[in-house]
């Protein structure tokens, strides 16, 4: 039989959270594709915001640190977008608000997407599943720059040492230097996101938010470009649905029950059964959302962050064609 390369896409959680999944998930996981021939590896790629997965050095030790080792899991972690986030493949897409994804190098390498997913809530997209998993994920550092992004970098004039280093990485001539600080030029900056990745300091950085509709569309976007032309398949866990995002270096408590395990084809579906299920749940008490006023009537991630729209991700997903906003629920015990 011919090895194909299977990328498990996974999120290793950041440092202090503790409502990650657990490497145990994905050691099963990677044992079922083995046992067929597959030759898997664990990956995520590089953090845009500053904390302990901003570069792939850091990256693996928070993966190891939590559990995510190869001896734990039965296969390798790789990082996929590099050292400080600039491995990536350019895949054109020509969709509505990106033309071309940058995805992670490995993740673009790899012959079959396996995405398995923490479904919880999320600031920004509303929650995060499958859809989040695999567009943001999977997004190099100028990847994640444009779906988050709508505008280009800033410095922080206190932080910057004069190093020229993030003048060096620029191919657009779009950094010089007045008092020994950097300066970005904005009429030759593109946005690539590269001096954010390479300034030591963290003095240089994004700016100008992109709405949360836009955001969506885009998460869906750069899903698509992961997805297209390969075959894939996605596992969400309903469990310790914490409100916010397990990039946070803390977790609050579960805002509903915990649900179970989802497996489907269909990213989209997927990602709608799982917010069903969720929203047919009782909300905890001591939750972010407990002080609910019409419990039965109120969709519990919208709840947690009133500025999100959760159905904006599903209506373009099914838009690009990755998958249907129907599904029917099998349950197996």
């Amino acid at each position: 039989r011919q090895m194909c390369i299977r990328d498990s896409k996974i999120h290793f959680g950041e440092m202090g959270n503790l409502a990650y999944l657990r490497p145990q998930y994905a050691r099963a996981l990677a044992a079922y594709i083995k046992e067929r021939g597959g030759l898997p590896f664990l990956t995520d790629c590089n953090t845009l915001y500053v904390g302990s997965r901003k570069n792939a050095l850091e990256h693996i030790e928070t993966a190891y640190i939590n559990g995510y080792t190869p001896y734990a899991t039965g296969c390798q972690v790789i990082i996929a977008d590099g050292v400080r986030g600039t491995d990536e493949a350019y895949i054109p897409i020509g969709c509505e608000e990106v033309k071309t994804a940058k995805i992670g190098r490995a993740i673009a390498d790899a012959d079959i997407i396996i995405s398995l997913n923490h479904f919880k809530g999320h600031e920004d997209a509303g929650f995060g599943g499958a859809l989040k998993n695999l567009g943001m994920g999977s997004g190099s550092r100028a990847g994640k720059m444009e779906m988050h992004y709508d505008g280009k970098p800033v410095v922080d004039r206190d932080r910057c040492r004069g190093c020229r280093k993030c003048a060096t990485i620029c191919a657009n001539d779009g950094i010089h230097y007045e008092s020994s600080k950097a300066v970005i030029d904005y009429d030759n900056c593109v946005g690539c996101g590269r001096c954010i990745a390479i300034c030591s300091f963290d003095a240089i950085k994004p700016h100008n938010s992109s709405s949360a509709a836009s955001l969506n569309r885009r998460i869906a976007e750069y899903a698509y470009a992961v997805v297209k032309d390969k075959p894939n398949f996605h596992i969400s866990i309903a469990a310790d649905i914490s409100p916010n995002c397990d990039c946070h270096a803390e977790n609050d408590v579960p805002i509903v029950p915990d649900v179970g395990m989802f497996a489907s084809a269909d990213p989209v579906a997927l990602d709608l059964a799982c917010a069903e299920a969720i929203n047919r749940q009782p909300v905890l008490p001591n939750s972010a959302i407990t002080d609910l006023k019409h419990e039965h009537d109120c969709d519990r991630f919208h709840a947690a962050h009133d500025n999100t729209h959760w159905q904006d991700l599903i209506e373009h997903g099914k838009k690009l064609g990755i998958g249907q906003d129907t599904y029917e629920l099998v349950t197996i015990r």
